[in-house]
């Protein structure tokens, strides 16, 4: 089974719905894991918008990437410039991948309403996740 780690700044958001998009349209194909490197805790926004597409990532804990320091992975995927940045090396020579997604904290920021940011992101990481599992 191969494994895959999504990794932005606050595993609060992006990162966090990648691993649960990914577990829900693979099924058994990976092991996913998610991290991020400054670690703030999953956000409510995150759960609802995922509970609006049927998945459940209430379960999920926001990690620090430490925590999978000198673990195997078939791919690392950088969900946000920053933690492409301060991402650590891991063994293996697995295949990085990065995605830009915009953080919904940041478009919130900018007047629109929260949970249409968290929305935006979601199907913006759904259509980034099947090219990936498509060309897998």
């Amino acid at each position: 089974m191969k494994r895959v780690l999504f990794v932005c700044t606050g595993n609060r958001a992006r990162s966090q719905m990648a691993e649960g998009l990914l577990r829900h349209l693979a099924g058994d194909r990976f092991e996913v894991h998610s991290a991020g490197t400054e670690p703030k805790g999953l956000a409510a926004h995150t759960v609802a918008v995922m509970r609006e597409i049927g998945i459940d990532v209430s379960a999920q804990r926001s990690e620090h990437v430490d925590v999978y320091a000198g673990q195997r992975f078939d791919y690392v995927i950088t969900v946000c410039d920053s933690a492409r940045q301060a991402c650590p090396a891991f063994p293996g020579g697995g295949e990085r991948i990065h995605w830009d997604v915009e953080d919904p904290a940041d478009t919130i920021a900018r007047g629109d309403g929260p949970l249409d940011a968290f929305r935006a992101a979601r199907d913006e990481l759904r259509r980034r996740i099947e090219e990936f599992l498509a060309a897998e």
